[in-house]
């Protein structure tokens, strides 16, 4: 017997939904009612300095205005709660607890110019990787720095091993944790929880068996599945989503604030707007308005793009 799927869109409520935010959230929904599955709504509200209750009542109202319901999560309930990442700080800890007992866990007192200093080169992204320059610190170096008033954030340590992720749509990826990563950061110099940790002990909390999102989140999944299995969790499916660019190579993003919801809702219906989704996502060869329930009828998969797309202009102006 197949398990059902249960499936989630864990949004960040710090600004309007874009058009990018708006494509992943429709093939998550897309992937979960074509067969059957439960969808979660989770707000990712971790950061307290960008993350606003009003942004978070806007996007579930533009989401429902789309016609992309939910089974569970913001605004509805359900038996995982909270569905607000703000609200689930001891879960975080207790994780973080548990990865602190098998001496995993270490302060880092690095600024960010320190940390770039002592990085290894760039990764292909532009990410700097971090060279461990706090991992072997002596009690008496870590006292000294406490004193002169560092607050530390805490890293993971990681191995110097490869873990490869099959993801369900754009095939296998792997990383040299150690090599390509570096000791990653789970909790913050504020105590806030980083998205790392958070997002594998949300997920397996509330029973996610496959994440949809966007490729820009491809390479933080070899560590997410290093927690998994130091949490004794079972990881979900991944399937990675292109990123939709501007004709000039951009990728899109909130600052674009003329393809932001505000702007689409004001242009376009509900269904215009999803038909012009539909042609980007490979569902359709034109623009026809159709409603999201229609395209879950025969959605598949194979027919969604495995490279960037670029938006063609025009298209949702």
């Amino acid at each position: 017997m197949e398990r059902m799927i249960r499936g989630r869109f864990a949004p960040s409520p710090s600004g309007r939904m874009h058009l990018g935010n708006l494509f992943s959230a429709l093939l998550a929904w897309l992937s979960v009612r074509s067969a059957g599955g439960v969808l979660v709504l989770r707000m990712e509200d971790l950061d307290p300095d960008r993350c606003r209750p009003e942004y978070a009542e806007q996007l579930a109202e533009d989401l429902l205005w789309l016609g992309l319901d939910w089974d569970e999560g913001y605004g509805k309930g359900g038996p995982d709660g909270p569905y607000l990442q703000s609200e689930r700080t001891q879960q975080y800890a207790a994780a973080f607890g548990r990865l602190e007992e098998m001496g995993l866990v270490y302060p880092c007192y690095c600024t960010r110019a320190e940390r770039l200093a002592a990085s290894a080169p760039h990764r292909s992204d532009g990410q700097a990787v971090y060279g461990g320059r706090c991992r072997n610190l002596t009690a008496e170096e870590r006292s000294a720095l406490e004193q002169a008033g560092r607050r530390p954030a805490w890293r993971l340590k990681v191995p110097d091993e490869v873990w490869t992720v099959a993801d369900g749509h754009m095939g296998r990826y792997g990383e040299n944790l150690l090599r390509d990563c570096g000791d990653f950061i789970i909790r913050r110099s504020d105590g806030v929880y980083a998205y790392q940790l958070a997002v594998v002990v949300d997920d397996a909390a509330m029973g996610v068996n496959q994440v949809v999102r966007g490729m820009d989140l491809l390479s933080s999944t070899p560590r997410q599945c290093y927690l998994y299995h130091l949490l004794g969790l079972e990881p979900p499916e991944f399937r990675h989503v292109p990123l939709l660019l501007a004709e000039d190579g951009r990728r899109l993003s909130k600052r674009d604030h003329d393809l932001d919801m505000g702007a689409l809702r004001a242009r376009w219906t509900p269904e215009e707007l999803t038909g012009r989704l539909a042609v980007v996502a490979g569902l359709q060869s034109e623009p026809e308005p159709v409603s999201p329930a229609a395209l879950a009828e025969d959605f598949s998969w194979d027919r969604v793009p495995r490279t960037d797309i670029v938006v063609p202009r025009g298209l949702f102006e």
